[in-house]
């Protein structure tokens, strides 16, 4: 799985804005693994959205 998958899944699913995604990756040191506890961190997310990523990036991984 890759971090455009990831970033497109945040964007068209969430809609978590282009300026969050951006300022979670630049926090996140361009590690898509932690982008969804980034987002979360900087209040971008919440707890129900967290839940939401992690269960689509479980999926991905089947």
């Amino acid at each position: 799985m890759g971090k455009a998958q990831l970033i497109d899944y945040l964007q068209g699913e969430l809609a978590i804005s282009h300026s969050a995604i951006a300022l979670a990756l630049r926090h996140g040191e361009q590690d898509a693994g932690q982008l969804p506890l980034v987002l979360w961190q900087y209040g971008l997310v919440t707890l129900e959205q967290l839940n939401l990523i992690f269960d689509w990036l479980q999926a991905q991984q089947i």
